[in-house]
Protein backbone atom coordinates (compact mmCIF):
# COMPACT_ATOMS: atom_id res chain seq x y z
CA UNK A 1 0.00 0.00 0.00
CA UNK A 2 1.25 3.47 -0.92
CA UNK A 3 2.20 5.72 2.00
CA UNK A 4 -0.03 8.78 2.25
CA UNK A 5 1.90 12.01 1.71
CA UNK A 6 1.85 14.70 4.36
CA UNK A 7 -0.26 17.82 4.00
CA UNK A 8 2.98 19.81 3.82
CA UNK A 9 4.19 17.69 0.89
CA UNK A 10 0.84 18.03 -0.86
CA UNK A 11 1.07 21.82 -0.62
CA UNK A 12 4.67 21.79 -1.87
CA UNK A 13 3.62 19.75 -4.90
CA UNK A 14 0.69 22.08 -5.59
CA UNK A 15 2.91 25.17 -5.39
CA UNK A 16 5.39 23.46 -7.69
CA UNK A 17 2.55 23.01 -10.18
CA UNK A 18 1.67 26.69 -9.94
CA UNK A 19 5.35 27.45 -10.56
CA UNK A 20 5.22 25.39 -13.76
CA UNK A 21 2.16 27.39 -14.85
CA UNK A 22 4.16 30.62 -14.50
CA UNK A 23 6.46 29.35 -17.26
CA UNK A 24 3.57 29.42 -19.73
CA UNK A 25 3.11 32.55 -21.85
CA UNK A 26 -0.70 32.53 -21.78
CA UNK A 27 -0.79 32.07 -18.02
CA UNK A 28 1.55 35.05 -17.62
CA UNK A 29 -0.72 37.14 -19.85
CA UNK A 30 -3.69 36.13 -17.69
CA UNK A 31 -1.79 37.01 -14.49
CA UNK A 32 -0.82 40.40 -15.95
CA UNK A 33 -4.47 41.11 -16.82
CA UNK A 34 -5.51 39.98 -13.33
CA UNK A 35 -3.03 42.38 -11.70
CA UNK A 36 -4.26 45.28 -13.86
CA UNK A 37 -7.86 44.39 -13.01
CA UNK A 38 -7.09 44.31 -9.28
CA UNK A 39 -5.35 47.69 -9.48
CA UNK A 40 -8.35 49.17 -11.32
CA UNK A 41 -10.64 47.67 -8.66
CA UNK A 42 -8.69 49.48 -5.93
CA UNK A 43 -8.66 52.75 -7.87
CA UNK A 44 -12.41 52.61 -8.51
CA UNK A 45 -13.17 51.42 -4.95
CA UNK A 46 -15.44 48.58 -6.01
CA UNK A 47 -17.80 47.02 -3.44
CA UNK A 48 -17.24 43.73 -1.62
CA UNK A 49 -19.74 41.97 -3.86
CA UNK A 50 -17.99 43.34 -6.94
CA UNK A 51 -14.66 42.08 -5.54
CA UNK A 52 -16.16 38.63 -5.14
CA UNK A 53 -17.25 38.63 -8.79
CA UNK A 54 -13.88 39.94 -10.03
CA UNK A 55 -11.82 37.52 -7.93
CA UNK A 56 -14.03 34.60 -8.97
CA UNK A 57 -13.50 35.51 -12.64
CA UNK A 58 -9.74 35.77 -12.13
CA UNK A 59 -9.60 32.41 -10.37
CA UNK A 60 -11.78 30.79 -13.04
CA UNK A 61 -9.62 32.03 -15.92
CA UNK A 62 -6.34 31.07 -14.20
CA UNK A 63 -7.62 27.60 -13.27
CA UNK A 64 -8.95 26.96 -16.78
CA UNK A 65 -5.67 28.16 -18.26
CA UNK A 66 -3.82 25.67 -16.06
CA UNK A 67 -6.21 22.85 -17.02
CA UNK A 68 -5.83 23.78 -20.69
CA UNK A 69 -2.05 23.52 -20.29
CA UNK A 70 -2.42 20.12 -18.62
CA UNK A 71 -4.61 18.86 -21.46
CA UNK A 72 -2.26 20.20 -24.14
CA UNK A 73 0.88 18.77 -22.48
CA UNK A 74 -0.80 15.41 -21.90
CA UNK A 75 -1.93 15.13 -25.51
CA UNK A 76 1.49 16.25 -26.79
CA UNK A 77 3.12 13.59 -24.60
CA UNK A 78 0.74 10.78 -25.53
CA UNK A 79 0.37 11.67 -29.19
CA UNK A 80 3.41 13.72 -30.35
CA UNK A 81 2.57 13.42 -34.04
CA UNK A 82 -0.30 15.53 -35.37
CA UNK A 83 -3.70 13.91 -35.20
CA UNK A 84 -7.00 15.63 -36.01
CA UNK A 85 -8.76 14.32 -32.86
CA UNK A 86 -5.86 15.44 -30.66
CA UNK A 87 -6.05 18.89 -32.25
CA UNK A 88 -9.80 18.97 -31.72
CA UNK A 89 -9.42 18.15 -28.01
CA UNK A 90 -6.78 20.86 -27.60
CA UNK A 91 -8.97 23.38 -29.44
CA UNK A 92 -11.94 22.64 -27.18
CA UNK A 93 -9.75 23.07 -24.08
CA UNK A 94 -8.48 26.41 -25.42
CA UNK A 95 -12.06 27.39 -26.22
CA UNK A 96 -13.05 26.84 -22.59
CA UNK A 97 -10.49 29.44 -21.54
CA UNK A 98 -11.75 31.84 -24.20
CA UNK A 99 -15.36 31.48 -23.01
CA UNK A 100 -14.26 32.26 -19.43
CA UNK A 101 -12.21 35.25 -20.62
CA UNK A 102 -15.12 36.66 -22.67
CA UNK A 103 -17.62 36.35 -19.83
CA UNK A 104 -15.08 37.71 -17.35
CA UNK A 105 -14.61 40.69 -19.66
CA UNK A 106 -18.36 41.27 -19.75
CA UNK A 107 -18.55 41.06 -15.94
CA UNK A 108 -15.60 43.46 -15.68
CA UNK A 109 -17.32 45.88 -18.06
CA UNK A 110 -20.56 45.73 -16.06
CA UNK A 111 -18.63 46.52 -12.88
CA UNK A 112 -16.04 49.00 -14.15
CA UNK A 113 -17.63 50.92 -17.04
CA UNK A 114 -20.29 52.76 -15.00
CA UNK A 115 -17.66 53.82 -12.46
CA UNK A 116 -15.24 54.93 -15.19
CA UNK A 117 -17.98 56.88 -17.00
CA UNK A 118 -18.99 58.53 -13.71
CA UNK A 119 -15.38 59.59 -13.07
CA UNK A 120 -15.04 60.89 -16.63
CA UNK A 121 -18.20 62.95 -16.34
CA UNK A 122 -16.67 64.77 -13.37
CA UNK A 123 -19.41 63.90 -10.89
Amino acid sequence: MKKKQSLYTAFLIAFKGIGFAFKERNFLIDVFCAIITIIIGFILKISNLEWIAILFCIALVLCLEMLNTVIEKTIDHLHPQHHSKAGEIKDIAAGSVLVAVIFSGVIGAVIFLPKILLKCSGV
